[in-house]
């Protein structure tokens, strides 16, 4: 889930990392009495979780409370990409010398956090890698073992910063690390770091991604910052169809069926196994075929909650055939999830035969399973099959390409 930029400060500011004196609101008139707190010139910045603020007019500079109450006005009431703004964060127009970059992702090859410093700060750090890659220095490090002074050291010192500007930078990488860690993170950015005239540190931008999953586990912290429990916070919002795969999820604890995306294609899809999923999503597209949703499927759901996603990707408009695909599993019943989709099919009024393009889910139950789905003439597949030929097989099977 992705914070807000207001929300990230807050966050950054709770581990001790130097930040402006901003404000969040929601109200105009409530923008002019934080700028006049403030003093000073402000920056009103649009809160969306959407790029490109300062190119849509998202961003601007005021000179006075009154053209910050103006601004904040303007601002509230402009859609970004898409999404209407949470509100406006008022910020401190701050005297900067030098902008830096700080950040730290997940690196899903290695499995471990990298964190990555740049003394050019205020762009997007993969066009500062590209253009200028001495000036970019990374370091990989444990999510069990705290990131140490020492190892901040070298990542700063890596991109030629000394002097008393590397040892000021050093508490803040080993923070911004901490925070990371500690809250489930999986990128927490930010950019830019402004060196200030005074030779101070401050964070003047900062960016949050959290594990999804992690949210029962960060209540207290989502609570304290308004984060309710229904919202996504996702790049777009929901649809109408990915809420309901929601639903059919909740209504039972076992299992999952139900974590579904959205797209226009004609091919429904029913599959699972974790990275799997993916690489038969890719395989499908690869062979030509149009995707009507991404999903995830396993952990031995019940019938019901089989069949009640089987009806959502049937249902959908467009959809064609189904695709009920997954890599040899242990913890998944087959005959149960034959039984699930089967079931939607003919509650539907459809022919199992005719809507599933093919099944392929070998592993528990598969001889229950492949008894239950030859009763009704679906097209199956036992593990000789790769999850390739399976994609392959359905996507000829919806374009009519003979047996």
């Amino acid at each position: 889930m992705r914070f807000f930029e207001y929300e990230a400060r807050e966050i950054v500011k709770r581990a001790g990392i130097p930040v402006t004196d901003f404000g969040f609101t929601t109200d105009p008139a409530e923008a002019r009495e934080i700028a006049q707190r403030i003093g000073g010139e402000t920056v009103i910045k649009s809160q969306v979780l959407a790029g490109g603020r300062m190119k849509a007019g998202g961003v601007k500079f005021a000179e006075t409370p009154e053209q910050a109450e103006s601004y904040a006005r303007e601002i509230l009431a402009l859609e970004i990409g898409g999404h209407m703004p949470r509100g406006v964060l008022v910020d401190p127009k701050a005297e900067v010398e030098q902008e830096y970059y700080a950040g730290v992702v997940w690196d899903g090859t290695r499995k471990q956090p990298v964190m990555i410093f740049s003394p050019v700060g205020g762009i997007d750090i993969e066009q500062v890698a590209e253009e200028q890659p001495e000036a970019v220095g990374r370091r990989h490090f444990s999510n069990i073992l705290p990131f140490s002074d020492f190892q901040a050291k070298e990542v700063i010192a890596a991109t030629g910063v000394t002097g008393p500007a590397l040892n000021k930078l050093v508490p803040i990488l080993t923070r911004l690390a901490g925070l990371f860690v500690q809250y489930d993170m999986t990128l927490a950015e930010i950019n830019p770091l402004g060196k200030l005239t005074d030779g101070s540190f401050v964070a003047l931008d900062a960016h949050m991604d959290m594990e999804n999953e992690a949210r029962g586990r960060h209540r207290r912290l989502l609570e304290d910052l308004g984060v309710g429990d229904e919202e996504t916070r996702q790049a777009r919002e929901a649809t109408p169809f990915e809420l309901a795969g929601e639903q059919v999820d909740a209504t039972d604890h076992r299992g999952v069926a139900g974590n579904v995306t959205e797209f226009d294609g004609n091919l429904g899809l029913v599959i699972g196994a974790g990275g799997g999923s993916l690489t038969l999503f890719d395989a499908v597209r690869a062979h030509g075929g149009k995707p009507a949703n991404y999903c995830e499927i396993g952990g031995n759901p019940s019938v019901a909650k089989t069949c009640g996603l089987a009806k959502l990707v049937l249902g959908k408009p467009g959809v064609d055939k189904i695709a009920v695909m997954m890599s040899i599993v242990s913890n998944t019943r087959v005959d149960i999830v034959a039984r699930g989709v089967i079931k939607a099919c003919l509650e539907l009024g459809y022919d199992p035969a005719e809507k599933i393009a093919i099944f392929r889910i070998p592993g528990a139950w598969e001889e229950e399973g492949f008894k239950i789905l030859g009763r009704y003439s679906v097209d199956y597949a036992d593990r000789s099959v790769s999850l390739n030929e399976a994609a392959r097989r359905a996507v000829e099977k919806i374009q009519g390409v003979p047996a």
